[in-house]
């Protein structure tokens, strides 16, 4: 890259620029596009020409506002496939927007750098909005105090080892329904219940590397059944393998009995409820400021 020699060649009047762009999945899958009309190396990464990806006027400001655009591509085979999108293989992804002197690839300035935000698809189409690096200053920061735990199981801040032995399980797919449900004739050795909260994730075949959240986990007459909240974006089909993780109810009774995990609870199990701080002085009972237990009626 050399900025000063791309400065120089727009002060000359008489350029050959054009605009490049690359995304990076949060697969790592790495793709580049350019609206040149041939195939770009642009910091180490070729970039399509045929790929029809566009983006309108950059709009950047200084200070700390966020600086929103548009990505505006065709589906293709080749390059985005409608599949990938809809099983959300775009989202979050980096992008990164060039602007070019197409005569020598390696003169080049970076005029854009985020992620993908909602996208939109119509009529072989798709519209993908970019968020730039300032998005990141909209998060809520810091923690709130609530009674369930604050941690997402096996991270850092809950520390417990999600593929210990008995916490995960790995089968292959017998029957599907709406790649949300999935019954099993042989999925023994876990309680009812036992995957409840947790992570669904397929290993082998078109839907590989897609996550669910387990919604139910039942023991049937039949055998066992799981059913996700969100169907897989892509087809799960017999025969393909996934794993699967306990889930964890954020409860500290599920963080005590169930992971012997308590030195980690990030909740705040004994603060008072919404009844507490609504409660009032009632005469015919004491008010010692202890929870009431409302079926003996103290």
């Amino acid at each position: 890259m050399s900025s000063d020699a791309l400065y120089l060649h727009l002060q000359s009047g008489a350029t050959t620029v054009c605009r490049a762009w690359t995304v990076r999945r949060t697969d790592g899958t790495l793709l580049g596009f350019t609206d040149h009309d041939r195939d770009l190396v642009v910091d180490g990464i070729t970039c399509r020409a045929d790929t029809g990806l566009t983006a309108r006027a950059l709009q950047q400001t200084t200070g700390l506002s966020v600086d929103n655009t548009e990505a505006v591509g065709a589906l293709s085979d080749g390059s985005i496939r409608e599949a990938d999108l809809l099983a959300g293989r775009f989202d979050a992804a980096d992008v990164r927007s060039y602007l070019v002197n197409w005569a020598m690839p390696g003169v080049w300035i970076e005029q854009f750098r985020g992620t993908f935000g909602e996208i939109v698809r119509a009529g072989g189409a798709f519209r993908a909005e970019l968020r730039g690096l300032t998005e990141a200053l909209n998060r809520p920061q810091g923690f709130a105090y609530q009674p369930g735990c604050s941690a997402v199981l096996g991270d850092s801040r809950c520390k417990f080892q999600t593929d210990t032995t008995g916490y995960f399980a790995e089968n292959a797919v017998e029957v599907v329904d709406d790649c949300r449900v999935f019954d099993f004739a042989s999925f023994g050795g876990f309680e009812d219940r036992w995957f409840e909260h947790g992570r669904f994730e397929v290993m082998t075949g078109e839907a590989a590397g897609l996550v669910g959240v387990v919604k139910n986990d039942r023991l049937t007459a039949d055998g066992r059944q799981i059913e996700l909240w969100q169907s897989i974006g892509a087809v799960v089909l017999p025969g393909d393998r996934f794993r699967v993780f306990a889930g964890c109810s954020k409860s500290a009774a599920t963080c005590r009995n169930k992971f012997a995990n308590t030195l980690n609870f990030r909740g705040f199990p004994h603060i008072p409820g919404e009844d507490w701080l609504a409660s009032y002085p009632v005469s015919d009972r004491p008010n010692t400021g202890r929870a009431r237990n409302s079926a003996a009626g103290s």
